[in-house]
């Protein structure tokens, strides 16, 4: 079985986004090289400098499903009915979607608890891994024991404020080993897998 990780572009204060949910710069690394890469909707290239391509490849080629909260899912509109990355998405939530246009067409499954949806997307990915995102749903998966590791994209700005990135409340104490770091153009990946 694959790794369960916990993934997102974060500002050096801990944000994954402003307080009115848009990422401001912590996404203009995805812009600024002359490489393209994408993952699995290969109609949403990214051009990023050669050590962020070669990171992003390694990263995403193993994932076959992702974690996401119903916020982010209505955020992106569950991203046309194309997962961002792997093949299958597991939305938490309460609601589940009955009007979204690709509902009878799109790999996305609702589940009702995070555990519920990592269990599921680790029965998607089979031998592959799964990705969580940052925020509530990831802070929450942490704190259940069922994230591998935690991959930071470190962007040098600072929000002030926002949605922190491992959601409210935030976690009880975890540790994390020291990181593997790459260094990107405005961005550094630093991977942590979780200490047992």
């Amino acid at each position: 079985m694959g790794a369960v990780v916990l993934f997102a572009a974060v500002s050096l204060d801990g944000f994954v986004g402003r307080d009115d949910d848009m990422p401001g710069p912590l996404f203009d690394w995805y812009g600024n090289g002359d490489v393209e890469v994408t993952f699995s909707d290969r109609d949403r290239p990214f051009r990023v400098t050669p050590p962020t391509a070669e990171f992003l490849r390694g990263f995403a080629e193993p994932v076959g499903a992702m974690v996401c909260g119903r916020h982010l899912f209505d955020i992106t509109n569950g991203w046309e009915g194309v997962p961002p990355n792997g093949e299958h998405v597991v939305v938490v939530t309460h609601r589940p979607v009955t009007d979204w246009p690709h509902a009878d067409t799109a790999p996305f499954t609702f589940a009702p608890d995070v555990r519920t949806a990592v269990e599921r997307a680790r029965q998607l990915a089979g031998e592959r891994d799964v990705t969580v995102s940052a925020g509530d749903v990831g802070g929450q998966a942490l704190r259940a024991g069922l994230v591998d590791r935690v991959v930071l994209a470190l962007v040098p700005v600072v929000l002030g404020s926002g949605k922190p990135y491992f959601g409210a409340g935030g976690p009880p104490e975890i540790q994390l080993s020291d990181p593997r770091i790459v260094a990107g153009s405005r961005v550094t990946f630093l991977v942590h897998d979780v200490l047992r």
